[in-house]
């Protein structure tokens, strides 16, 4: 039996981390959590936890950083709402304590809440009409997740106008709806399998959006190919059909998600995969146009650091054999918030004097450059699927490089250069 199936020891008396939604997950159908500010954790797939700890150094620099592996539960509050709570596995308290949990839930409260159940259990008999009403209440939460799921896939493009002069961060956390979907989804797997298994193995990783005050996030799915060797042959013709349908049979990448704040207008946008699906090679073009754009201008300084990252990263995975990144993705992301500008001539004391409200965006006849450090990220992301001669188990070795994939970043490379040629740049 694998290793994350298997029943899992945890430590008694162990405090536990309350988990949260993960409030910039864009794609994926994979439940990802927030485990504190810097690190977030994800369903342990064996495959995708031996890529962690196995993968080449030159890689590191493109994955988020592996932090290990803690047990999972999910368990009930004072007012019968589902957590999860992760807690370190046994013999293993390196784990969870080396995280800094400061900014999770007190643990104290989850250790009350634990100790109250166990006698709740111990001294009371829930009434037949309770158990009754329950399990219509429980049904009818179940249809109306169907229901919700059902509207986000006909609202595949969202814009949510937001106070321009709050905490623009804080508001993100009521709007993104994919990583609420998601989150749901996967508390209702748990429960529907509470039955036969209680603790699950999550792997911790960096978040890589922790950095940035306002994360736009790009979600590209990489590669002519998304079904691994394991595939049943109608998951495989379901995937094989997705990316004929899509721009991942012509150009190797398609939109899988995205979450932009556009300053100028004061609006948060969302597109999810049923959207990146439907998109042209033009259309595909339009939408990394509009990630890069900030409802005023686009974001120009962004795509030189963007073309060299992506450069870098296709000379790396050209020198990697057997590899296949089989539904992997590409993450960019950036920093939303809205820096002030100056002329490019002004002098120390103009800088550290100079507001975002001071800005004076008339002076056309200026060169101007934003304050602040104009930082991109991309990185790869999502290895359920990969497969390597060095996993030794697999029944498939494949030769060489990852065609379908580096096929898919040069036209990404491709087509972010057109798009800074014909901005002027």
């Amino acid at each position: 039996m694998s290793p994350a199936f298997r029943a899992m020891d945890v430590e008694p008396r162990t405090k536990g981390v309350l988990l949260e939604p993960f409030v910039h997950q864009v794609g994926g159908h994979s439940c990802v959590l927030r485990f504190n500010e810097t690190t977030l954790c994800k369903p342990l797939v064996p495959r995708e936890h031996q890529f962690y700890e196995t993968l080449p150094a030159e890689m590191r620099k493109f994955t988020p950083q592996y932090k290990g592996v803690v047990s999972v539960r999910f368990e009930e509050d004072e007012d019968r709402n589902l957590c999860l709570i992760a807690y370190p596995l046994k013999g293993d308290h390196g784990t969870v304590d080396s995280v800094d949990n400061s900014d999770c839930e007190p643990k104290s409260k989850l250790l009350r809440w634990t100790n109250k159940k166990h006698h709740v259990l111990e001294t009371e008999k829930s009434p037949k009409d309770w158990v009754r009403q329950h399990r219509k209440e429980e049904k009818m939460k179940s249809h109306k997740l169907e229901e919700e799921f059902e509207w986000l896939k006909k609202s595949e493009v969202l814009y949510y106008s937001v106070e321009k002069k709050g905490n623009v961060s804080s508001q993100l956390k009521h709007y993104n709806p994919w990583s609420m979907k998601c989150h749901q989804q996967q508390l209702q797997r748990m429960k529907e399998n509470a039955k036969h298994r209680s603790q699950y193995k999550f792997i911790l990783l960096e978040n890589l959006t922790s950095r940035y005050e306002v994360p736009c996030v790009l979600d590209l799915k990489m590669g002519t190919r998304q079904h691994g060797d394991d595939a049943s042959e109608e998951k495989a013709a379901n995937q094989i059909r997705k990316c004929q349908q899509s721009t991942s049979a012509v150009i190797g990448v398609r939109v899988c998600g995205m979450q932009v704040y556009q300053a100028g207008s004061g609006q948060l946008m969302f597109m999810n995969k049923y959207h990146g699906r439907k998109l042209s090679v033009q259309g595909f073009k339009e939408a990394l146009f509009q990630f890069f754009h900030n409802g005023r201008y686009l974001r120009r300084e962004l795509l030189g650091p963007v073309l060299k990252k992506l450069t870098e990263l296709k000379a790396i995975l050209e020198r990697q054999e057997s590899y296949r990144f089989y539904s992997s993705s590409l993450l960019v992301i950036y920093d939303g918030k809205e820096w002030p500008e100056v002329a490019l001539d002004s002098d120390a004391e103009d800088l550290e004097d100079l507001s975002e409200e001071s800005a004076d965006e008339s002076a056309g006849a200026y060169a101007y450059k934003p304050i602040g450090t104009s930082s991109v990220d991309v990185r790869m992301i999502d290895f359920a699927h990969t497969t390597c001669r060095l996993y030794g188990e697999d029944s498939v070795v494949h030769e060489g490089q990852d065609a379908g994939y580096i096929f898919g970043l040069q036209s990404l490379i491709d087509i972010v250069t057109e798009i800074s040629e014909e901005s002027g740049e």
